[in-house]
Order: structure tokens, then sequence, then C-alpha cells
């Protein structure tokens, strides 16, 4: 099916109080993964790519193309989102390839010219129909705005919304980036605070890092867009371990790739599951 807006698969699940799964592709086997599992589930999905992986294949366009065709074959609505680009003019290239949000990481500039920055990209993004997240924090961009330590203030995240004009925002609330252990400590009551302060969906990054029990209380707490990527890498990474390890003589990279394909798939209807992202059992919606 045709891509759907990230707006509208954000949108819907804030007003249920359902988790948005936001995964992150790398390669061509991840997006597959990624809506075998929704699919499988029954769920909506984000497919994300970030500045990152755009910088390992040498340019936007292949993967973006790939991914997009990808979702295209897809049982289930899918959206294509642009993750933690600091360049804009990645972001404008994004929107021209069709994706439907991006994030814009203004996070390592002071308050003032993260402010400046976003409202800007914010502004070329809405004249497009283009759905856009920011994150506010510490300077220091990842490192400093998801240290376990860092908090966001309700109070300035309602203020920075409103300055920046953004659809969603990126809080603090206790998580790290690339957490390879799920023993992250979620400020439970700061997301119910952040909830009622802020007129957007929040948005979680890190959450590989926060166990399953954890992502569901975030959720009913008032998280709604959950971005998970480490997790689905440490299962596709093990399960092309143990294939390697069960025949050390394979070669044929479709082996052990196809098997980490469906290994990774599997942990994504679970992860849907886990988020409240399929709909409750018996219902319509």
């Amino acid at each position: 099916m045709p891509l759907v807006p990230t707006g509208a698969i954000v949108g819907a699940a804030r007003a249920r109080r359902r988790g948005a799964a936001a995964f992150n592709v790398i390669q061509i086997e991840h997006a597959q993964a990624i809506t075998a599992g929704a699919s499988q589930a029954g769920a909506p999905v984000i497919l994300q790519l970030s500045q990152n992986a755009v910088r390992y294949h040498g340019a936007l366009r292949p993967i973006a193309m790939a991914a997009r065709a990808v979702a295209e074959l897809a049982g289930t609505p899918v959206a294509l989102h642009l993750d933690h680009a600091t360049d804009t003019g990645l972001v404008h290239e994004a929107v021209a390839l069709g994706f439907g949000s991006v994030m814009y990481d203004a996070s390592a500039l002071g308050y003032e010219d993260n402010v400046a920055a976003t409202a800007e990209v914010a502004r070329f993004c809405h004249d497009q129909d283009v759905w856009v997240e920011a994150e506010l924090g510490e300077i220091g961009g990842k490192d400093g705005v998801h240290a376990p330590g860092a908090r966001t203030d309700p109070g300035e995240a309602a203020a920075y919304v409103a300055a920046t004009g953004v659809d969603g925002l990126a809080v603090a609330v206790g998580t790290s980036h690339a957490m390879l252990t799920r023993d992250a400590a979620l400020d439970l009551p700061l997301i119910a605070a952040l909830r009622e302060a802020v007129p957007v969906p929040l948005v979680l990054h890190g959450s590989s890092g926060v166990a399953d029990a954890d992502l569901t209380a975030a959720v009913d707490a008032g998280m709604t867009k959950i971005n998970i990527a480490t997790q689905l890498n440490k299962v596709f990474t093990g399960a092309v371990r143990d294939r390697l390890a069960a025949d050390p003589a394979l070669v044929d990279t479709r082996k052990y790739l196809g098997a980490a394909r469906d290994v990774t798939a599997a942990e994504v209807a679970r992860l849907l599951g886990v988020l409240r992202s399929t709909p409750p059992e018996g219902s319509t919606a």
C-alpha cells in the first residue's frame, strides 16, 4: 500500500494511548523484517533512516528508495522518517524523496540557536505537509541530551514547542542511546508531567535500553513515538553469529542474512505488542 503520513500514525496512537513504533533501518533486510513483523502483528509502523545510516550508504537515495519500495509492499500502514538529521540539506532531500517526517536534531546548540534553526526547518517542512520532530536537551547532542541523568523540564519543553512549531518532541526521561543492556530507569512521573504540559506527541529515544514492562509503562504514562534501533541490531547480529557458528563453511549471505531477517521480524512483532501498538483483542480500532 502507499506510504502513509507519519503524523497519521503518531496522532492516532497518541489519541488511543498506544505506542507508535519507529524502528531504524540500516540494510534492506531491516526494512523487510520490520514490515514483515508489523504485518504479522497487524500494526502500523515507522521506518527510520538516520543520518548515520545515510553516511554508511554514501547517499540517502539508494537506501531510501529501497526502504520505500519495501514499505509499499507491506500489508500494514508504513511511514518513512528521517532520524537525527543535523544537515538541513539532507532534510530537504528527504522531503523531496517523499518522507513523511523528519527529526531535525539541533540539541547540540544553545537554546536560542536551537529554537531558531528548528523553527526554520519546521516552516519548510510544514509547507510540504511533512511532520517534524525535534529534541530539547543539554549541549552535547546525543551524549548530553540523553545521558542517564539528563531530564527535560516540562515548562521549557512547552515553550520550545510553541516557539518552534514542531509536531513531536523527543524528551530526556532517563534513557541513553545505544544501550546494550535493558536496565534504564525511566522517570514515569516526569513523562506524565510532560504529557500534561506539552501539546504534541512525546518521543522516547534510546528505547532499546528499556525493559519490556517499563516500555509499556512509558506508553501508559504518556509517551507515544518509541524509537528502537540497538535492540533490533542485537537480535539481527545474534542470529548471524549463531548461523555462522552452526555452519563455519557457509558463504552464501542469503543463508545467514535471511535467518537474521526472520528472527528480527519476530522481535518486531513482539515489541509492537509490548508497546500496545496492536489493537486490543476483540477491538476493531
